[in-house]
């Protein structure tokens, strides 16, 4: 069955922006999005700093604002991002088979916060003052319910928790389910709301995060000798996803086509990828064997490059196995989003396709900032500093998880 799917809308809620154009205009111009943690008091913490969503009107994206008591943050950053991807997309409910129309909202860790928030009250007042909504709120899979239940989408409906692959799994299954014939549209992605002291605590803990607290806005900085940990972040994307035919129909526009999937398992440790990196490259073959391309082909490849010291050297490793001289000689162009938005775990997979889409859309590359001294192992090119203009025909997306979830997305600019 050849259905081609494309992405007719998309819609994101970033430390650097809630509005697309925002988001894309901040991210060509490098704009750090990362400050100190306003949300609750710091001290005693090894890292202060965070992409915090700030001022975001969570209760105006639900019908009923009832339902903004009932869910967590996660989840209203998810309908928040389903809302703005949904008038992106232009389509008209009313005319369409609903049950046609499937939801994939994906997390890596859910209601974090009201976990947290319901031990506390079980604890200091008892288990009669814990909520009755504490397990449908936390639960990862109520964002993509709520949203479903939101639009009437009564089409395939589901949520993958794969940890920082999770919202790049979630568009690829959708894009599999599409082409398997069982949905004709799809809204999938992922939102991560961690930025709570439970959160913050347990990463500190792994010596995971950037303690680069005094320059926030230089603490996240992938492939540079100088990285510390990666910079937690919250937020999310999610995008539109439709069968050719049906966007054509429709007279939707069409932002580029999803080409290519692949996912891989590392079976190797808990938090750290296989120093050769040999599970990510074998998600990137995956992929572009789907989508029928020679790694040379590939214009741009926005890395999952968190700012850690071993994930980076792996993923580098990984990209020059799959395309070896191509990437050796430039003529591969890489960078990291996540220079400026900071790691948003389960969210950052859709708002880094975002970009990749949107490369395509403008034959603009944004940055990776920071890299002000590259580390020995990280000799590719990266973009460093400045964004690039330089024509995108095709984008690879990459993704990963802790317990060695890999996922990589290819997308290409549509041609009849």
């Amino acid at each position: 069955m050849n259905r081609r799917v494309v992405i007719t809308g998309m819609g994101v809620v970033t430390p650097v922006g809630q509005e697309l154009e925002t988001f894309w205009s901040n991210l060509l111009r490098g704009h750090s999005g990362i400050g100190p943690i306003t949300r609750f008091d710091t001290t005693g913490y090894d890292s202060r700093i965070a992409g915090e969503v700030r001022n975001l009107d969570a209760k105006s994206v639900f019908n009923n604002p009832k339902d903004h008591n009932r869910t967590d943050r996660f989840t209203h950053l998810a309908m928040a991002c389903a809302k703005s991807a949904m008038r992106d997309c232009g389509v008209d409910l009313e005319k369409l088979d609903r049950t046609r129309f499937g939801v994939l909202a994906s997390t890596g860790i859910g209601g974090l916060k009201t976990l947290e928030d319901q031990h506390s009250a079980l604890v200091n007042k008892g288990p009669g003052r814990v909520s009755a909504f504490t397990i449908p709120m936390l639960i990862g899979n109520m964002a993509s319910g709520a949203i479903s239940m939101e639009f009437g989408l009564q089409g395939p409906n589901l949520c993958i928790v794969t940890a920082c692959a999770a919202s790049n799994n979630a568009v690829g299954e959708a894009w599999r389910i599409i082409k398997f014939g069982d949905a004709d549209m799809f809204i999938a992605g992922g939102s991560e709301a961690s930025i709570i002291p439970v959160g913050l605590a347990g990463f500190s803990a792994m010596k995971a995060l950037s303690t680069r607290n005094d320059e926030p806005e230089r603490a996240s900085r992938p492939f540079d000798k100088d990285r510390d940990g990666f910079v937690i972040a919250e937020g999310g994307g999610m995008i539109v996803l439709e069968e050719l035919e049906h966007a054509k129909a429709r007279g939707a526009k069409i932002y580029c086509e999803i080409a290519g999937y692949g996912l891989s398992g590392d079976a190797y440790h808990m938090t750290a990828p296989p120093p050769n990196g040999e599970g990510a490259a074998r998600a990137m073959k995956m992929a572009l064997d789907h989508a029928g391309l020679a790694p040379e082909q590939v214009d741009y490849l926005n890395a999952h490059a968190t700012s850690t010291g071993l994930g980076d050297i792996c993923e580098t490793r990984a990209i020059k196995s799959v395309f070896g001289n191509h990437a050796q000689t430039g003529g591969l162009t890489i960078s990291s989003t996540k220079s400026m938005t900071g790691h948003l775990l389960g969210g950052s997979g859709a708002i880094e396709l975002t970009a990749c889409a949107l490369a395509i859309r403008d034959g603009k590359i944004p940055p990776t900032i920071n890299l002000d001294h590259p580390d020995l192992e990280c000799d590719l090119d990266y973009t460093p500093h400045v964004m690039r203009e330089k024509e995108v025909n095709v984008a690879v997306n990459n993704s990963f998880g802790f317990g060695g979830h890999n996922a990589t997305i290819v997308v290409t600019k549509f041609e009849e």
